[in-house]
């Protein structure tokens, strides 16, 4: 089988869970895979329709300025804790409103023990 992603080094991909760019690499039998350090993730694809599939969204995630976009949501998802400074996804459960009226305060540092808050005006 011919190496479809092995002329065009490197090529870069999102991880799936941190959404970093991840060099698209080729095993030694020309099939693509991505390796991810900080997040431990190795994803292989193997068979031909996913490889042609795969090869399709490497090329749209160039084409389509897919960086941009994430960075994008990052910068308006991602939060980080002004007291611990651990960095966060927003998620409905951490949103943080008034119980006296309902508006909307700010988003809980997910770290149970920290009590942060970030407040609507800094995630902007």
């Amino acid at each position: 089988m011919k190496p479809i992603l092995a002329n065009r080094n490197p090529r870069l991909f999102p991880c799936c869970i941190c959404g970093q760019a991840r060099e698209v690499r080729t095993t030694k039998k020309g099939k693509p895979y991505l390796h991810c350090d900080p997040c431990g993730l190795q994803m292989f694809v193997r068979v031909e329709t996913g490889i042609r599939r795969f090869e399709q969204l490497v090329l749209d995630a160039d084409h389509n300025n897919i960086w941009k976009r994430l960075a994008e949501v990052q910068q308006r998802y991602q939060f980080e804790c002004p007291k611990c400074g651990k960095t966060f996804w927003l998620t409905t459960d951490l949103i943080k409103t008034s119980w006296v009226d309902g508006k909307l305060k700010g988003y809980r540092c997910p770290d149970s023990e920290c009590g942060g808050i970030v407040e609507p005006e800094k995630a902007a």
